[in-house]
């Protein structure tokens, strides 16, 4: 794979899974919105099928990392390190591009999240749209909590890759998206599970300088847990791999 073909693969791939995972919080979360109040589980599926759609289109050209620490438990099992900074260049860019996209798509919603006159009812915060908040502030545990999740991420991914039949028969990535609804469903509770350094960061840039009405602070001391977390687990999980298997 040529390092524009990686590039690319990985914006349009990571942009998908933004735009489905942004949107299925913005869907969730907004007022105004037909699907508001559905639930985590409605929330952990549309990550899932963003990963399903995004991780197989980019497939053809990258591989569809989508996540810097899956490109480093990879690079840290084969020692193979010269490409990692294109992957998680594109992983970067194409969460931007995601999260601005996921913005378009519910712009009559962002702006209508203003209070009502005579109203007791909150604007709607707007950073777990884009971007993870702890539900009990801990960094500790917080930073305990990515790491355990992104091993059971990445391991199982590296894992895959040894199982003949899931090569063959193409169902390698709709394996994997329901890996990540499942770490949704049983690991996310503490920290809303970014497991995935690009997937936190590049959207919480984006809700940082767009203009989106009573959007709140971008909680930017909070922002290197969901960043360290997950590339300390993506690492441990590619030495795990390597010693093991």
């Amino acid at each position: 794979m040529s390092n524009g073909d990686i590039f690319v693969g990985e914006i349009i791939g990571t942009a998908i899974l933004i735009l489905f995972g942004a949107g299925v919080c913005a869907a969730v979360t907004l007022k105004y919105s037909k699907a508001r109040a559905s639930g985590w589980i409605v929330i952990a599926f549309g990550w899932g099928f963003g990963v399903l759609a995004g991780a197989y289109t980019a497939a053809p050209l990258s591989g569809g990392h989508l996540n810097p620490a899956v490109t480093l438990g990879i690079a840290v099992d084969t020692g193979e390190w010269g490409k990692v900074w294109v992957y998680v260049l594109g992983q970067m860019v194409g969460a931007v591009l995601g999260a601005v996209l996921a913005y378009l798509v519910y712009l009559a919603q962002f702006q209508a999240n203003v209070p009502e006159e005579n109203s007791a009812d909150e604007p709607t915060p707007t950073l777990g749209i884009f971007s993870t908040i702890p539900e009990i502030r801990n960094p500790v545990a917080n930073l305990v909590t990515e790491i355990i999740a992104t091993v059971a991420l990445v391991l199982p991914v590296l894992a895959f890759g040894l199982t003949e039949g899931l090569g063959q028969s193409g169902t390698t990535v709709l394996i994997v998206s329901l890996l990540v609804v499942g770490i949704g469903l049983s690991l996310g509770g503490p920290t809303g599970y970014a497991i995935n350094p690009a997937r936190d960061l590049g959207p919480r840039l984006v809700h940082s300088f767009l203009p989106i009405p009573n959007k709140g602070t971008s909680d930017w001391a909070y922002a290197w847990v969901p960043v360290v977390g997950p590339l300390a687990g993506g690492a441990l999980a590619g030495l795990i791999y390597n010693a093991a298997f």
